[in-house]
């Protein structure tokens, strides 16, 4: 059993059971800036029903997808 992510629309968090989620609640989840995106994780082999369908993420490819400029702001220096 591996950790998997799943990045959902924000208008989708109502749907979520975060019984079955490693994430508590809504205030737990991180957005993407524009707060369009949000993601929830877990490890279970058994996909939560509410996630049935959506595109499933290995830990080291949602950190390549945090790391973008649509989740992370850029660095001034």
């Amino acid at each position: 059993m591996s950790r998997k992510y799943v990045i959902i629309n924000s208008d989708e968090v109502d749907s979520v059971d975060f019984n079955q989620v490693d994430e508590t609640n809504e205030s737990t989840l991180r957005f993407s800036l524009d707060g369009s995106l949000t993601f929830v994780k877990f490890d279970s082999d058994t996909t939560p029903p509410f996630l049935d369908g959506k595109t499933q993420y290995s830990h080291s490819e949602v950190i390549d997808i945090l790391a973008t400029e649509e989740w992370t702001p850029p660095i001034n220096l």
